[in-house]
């Protein structure tokens, strides 16, 4: 089963950042691309940390939750 368009798709894989002339680049999966200002990426990179934390918590918690039994 295919996910219909426009929604968006998990990915496993990290994206990777490079440095370039003064901007940084980061490239992801399927020929995501994005060019960002130092401010900008290390914002990105802060909120990105951020809320990969809270994720792994709330994973934590589903997979507590679900394998309960009850």
């Amino acid at each position: 089963m295919t996910a219909s368009p426009g929604v968006p798709q998990l990915h496993s894989v990290s994206g990777i950042a490079t440095a370039e002339d003064g901007v940084v680049i980061l490239d992801g999966p399927n020929g995501v691309a994005l060019t960002m200002t130092p401010n900008a990426a290390t914002q990105t990179g802060r909120s990105l940390i951020s809320a990969a934390e809270i994720a792994s918590r709330q994973a934590l918690h589903r997979t507590e939750i679900e394998g309960d039994g009850t």
